[in-house]
């Protein structure tokens, strides 16, 4: 018997069949598990056929390990239109030889046409916890460790979506989930849809019954590993000091002069019944962005142009630069530098839940336009994936939470933002959530713009994995610390 068993979801595409030839025509592979919705039509020798409308499921996953009868198999990702590299087998049989991995996962090729691109995947640690965490187009598993650990701590019944990613959490916790830098395969790219659009897809209406199941299983997964927190919050500590006004907008900026007019309009007609000013934090603009400030700032003395001494700031540093200057308000709003408030309520409407709840943060939520202000898809983002009692757990496992955020200034100081110019608010809504309860508001507060200026929009794969890199390793150290603060 030979060693692989590949298991290969069906998909109607002419070069799924040639997928299908190449792995039956590899040495290596006893046979070919064809995961299918409705009734396979091939002839081939070595195809065996589990019937099912869920690949992902708990039910399929069952099924698929009572069937595999050799020492390893593959799992190929939807929609599985990959080509097997130059001795991609052996690689594999050798790198589970040398490490003892339970499962093994490597970079591969983005085809489009005639053209490679190598697309590198990141290392998985303790804080890759992301439902969409990229393992590539394949996941090589040993057979026996993935039977020993269901057959230990079971599958979720009645999971329809997040079955493998239940598996693969258990088996991080005790084994060795193992990343080949090298590119083992080629993938046919089949759309050309941008990591800007992509970026937002866990919050489509479609996909909630997906992240329901996503965050149980996560969920499980922090207590398995001591650190889910119970939904008890430590009170707010009454501030200890003075400030010169109740709310203070911060808007940290560089370059804007595009739209930097319509975001500090769009505070100064906000109607709000206690004093607040604007912290435009001008992060050393060489564009007409300074004066464009200034010329509001002569007509309105709430505004208040900041330019830093430091020469070093990211975003993270410009906002620190507002919350410790002795202008900042009680409460810190953010707005960005593209963005607008979507009335002149959003302010007055934070400040009330500040004052009728015990939140240290307040996230609202945002609606996604265009340049010129028009919605577009997906509309609304509520992230109501948040629930007062397990919000702050599940924020572990998604990528984004919300906007505008609010925070009280006096707890924020006590934190302050790492110095980078993605994740440092994902890193404070982490630290504040770890104590205190935050606060949700589900009405849209906010135009979040979508131009070719995004610093999200349209990222390269090396910028992407950066990002998620950084993101994972935010995690990673939160986890650590909950599990300490759970002990």
């Amino acid at each position: 018997m030979q060693p692989i068993t590949v298991v290969l979801p069906h998909y109607e595409h002419p070069l799924w069949q040639d997928t299908l030839n190449q792995f039956l025509d590899s040495p290596q592979v006893e046979e070919v598990i064809v995961l299918h919705k409705g009734t396979y039509n091939g002839l081939e020798k070595r195809v065996q056929v589990i019937s099912t409308n869920q690949v992902f499921s708990s039910e399929t996953l069952q099924q698929l390990v009572n069937h595999v009868k050799t020492q390893f198999f593959l799992f190929i990702s939807p929609p599985g239109l990959i080509f097997p590299g130059t001795r991609m087998f052996e690689r594999l049989l050798q790198g589970m030889s040398m490490t003892g991995a339970v499962m093994i996962y490597a970079d591969y090729f983005d085809q489009i046409d005639n053209s490679l691109t190598i697309h590198p995947v990141l290392d998985y640690h303790i804080g890759s916890v992301r439902n969409e965490f990229d393992f590539g187009p394949f996941q090589f598993y040993r057979t026996s460790c993935v039977r020993t650990v269901i057959e230990k701590s079971g599958l979720p019944s009645d999971i329809d979506y997040a079955g493998l990613y239940d598996l693969q959490l258990k088996l991080s916790v005790s084994e060795q989930l193992h990343h080949i830098p090298e590119p083992l395969c080629r993938k046919t790219v089949l759309t050309d849809e941008s990591s800007g659009e992509k970026h937002f897809d866990y919050v489509k209406a479609q996909y909630r019954d997906m992240q329901v199941e996503y965050e149980k299983v996560f969920t499980d997964h922090l207590k398995r590993i001591n650190a889910y927190l119970e939904p008890k919050f430590s009170p707010v500590p009454p501030d200890k000091q003075e400030f010169p006004v109740e709310i203070s907008v911060i808007i940290p900026v560089l370059n804007r002069e595009q739209t930097i007019p319509d975001a500090i309009k769009s505070i100064v007609s906000q109607k709000l019944s206690v004093p607040f000013n604007i912290l435009i934090i001008d992060n050393h603009s060489t564009d007409q962005t300074p004066s464009i400030i200034n010329n509001l700032a002569e007509k309105d003395s709430r505004i208040h142009h900041i330019i830093p001494e430091a020469v070093d700031l990211n975003i993270g540093g410009c906002w620190n630069e507002a919350l410790l200057s002795p202008l900042c308000g009680r409460y810190a709003v953010q707005l960005d530098s593209d963005d607008l408030y979507a009335h002149e309520l959003v302010l007055q409407q934070i400040y009330d839940e500040f004052q009728n709840n015990d939140y240290a943060m307040i996230i609202g939520s945002y609606t996604m336009v265009n340049f010129d202000l028009k919605i577009i898809p997906p509309g609304l983002i509520d992230h109501r994936e948040w629930t007062p009692e397990n919000g702050r757990n599940n924020a572990l496992r998604i990528n984004g939470l919300g906007a505008p955020r609010a925070y009280r200034t006096g707890i924020a100081r006590s934190i302050l933002f790492p110095n980078v110019g993605y994740g440092e608010d994902y890193a404070m809504v982490l630290a504040i959530s770890r104590l205190y309860q935050i606060g949700r508001i589900y009405d849209s507060l906010y135009y979040c713009r979508r131009w070719k200026d995004n610093t999200d929009a349209a990222l390269p794969i090396d910028k992407v994995n950066k990002n998620d890199r950084y993101k994972d390793y935010l995690r990673a150290v939160e986890i650590r610390t909950r599990q300490a603060l759970v002990k």
